[in-house]
């Protein structure tokens, strides 16, 4: 028998979280926030290939601002990413998933107002950088939230639930850009107004904080250097193939290569890098 004041020492939720932030009747809410988020990211991505030659009529924009509409989310969600797991560390899953998933949602209603295609590129990079936060997250608090014997179902079944997403994203841009036109484009953008608000309410309203796990830094630095230097050999490479701008492609080519000798002398120097060069040994 235990004495009252033992009892009382014994939280209560032990046996709901099984070892986990999440009680066992909040996870459910977890699994459709990620998958909802995840789902942002995937058809918006898909979609886009297919609304590319609507939005350069749409907007008149040159062949080389159509590749930056993709380039620029690309770029920043590629050199971003790292930095955007490490949020989660620093600063709790819950916390920094809500974060990424509002930075997507309100730069997605910017690009689908805007009125030219380098608005729509600057906004587009924005929701790379929400992206970065965003996707890592969206894996790592189903992980966090689940115990390890269900926590591989779940992750299948996000997964498979991504992968749909994904392969219906180009079906359905297409059946949407042939039936309402070319100015439907703005609509695959304001989509995810809704998706994104419902999976912040379901994070805020039906799933408990979680404590951040280590207080390391997020090496902004190394993040800004990663940006430029893989954004300048993007532009350097996109410049070679467009008309009256392959002059720039060999400058840009170049500056890239030094940014990014310069990202790895700096990644060398942190005591806790985005990168951790000693794994390339």
């Amino acid at each position: 028998m235990h004495s009252p004041s033992e009892a009382a020492a014994v939280p209560l939720t032990s046996p709901a979280t099984n070892g986990t932030f999440c009680p066992q009747s909040r996870r459910r809410f977890v699994l459709i926030a990620a998958i909802l988020a995840s789902a942002l990211g995937f058809i918006d991505g898909s979609i886009l290939a297919i609304a590319t030659p609507a939005i350069r009529v749409n907007l008149g924009a040159s062949l080389a601002e159509a590749q930056w509409i993709s380039n620029a989310y690309a770029l920043t969600l590629s050199a971003l990413i790292l930095a955007g797991g490490a949020a989660g560390d620093r600063f709790g899953l819950r916390r920094a998933f809500v974060t990424g998933i509002a930075l997507f949602i309100v730069a997605s209603l910017a690009c689908a107002l805007a009125p030219n295609a380098l608005v729509l590129i600057a906004f587009r990079a924005v929701q790379g950088i929400g992206a970065a936060i965003m996707v890592p997250g969206s894996l790592a608090i189903i992980a966090k939230a689940y115990p390890k014997k269900e926590r591989g179902r779940a992750i299948g079944i996000w997964a498979a639930a991504s992968a749909l997403t994904t392969a219906l994203g180009p079906v359905v841009g297409g059946f949407v850009l042939s039936a309402f036109g070319d100015g439907i484009w703005r609509a695959i953008f304001a989509i995810n107004l809704p998706l994104g608000l419902i999976s912040i309410y379901l994070l805020l309203a039906k799933v408990p904080a979680d404590a951040p796990t280590e207080k390391r830094s997020l090496d902004l630095g190394g993040a800004a250097l990663a940006t430029l230097a893989f954004g300048a050999l993007a532009y350097g490479l996109t410049s070679m193939s467009a008309t009256g701008e392959g002059h720039m492609a060999g400058p840009s080519i170049a500056a890239g290569v030094v940014l990014l000798a310069v990202f790895i002398a700096f990644e060398l120097r942190q005591r806790e890098p985005m990168i951790d060069l000693n794994l390339f040994r």
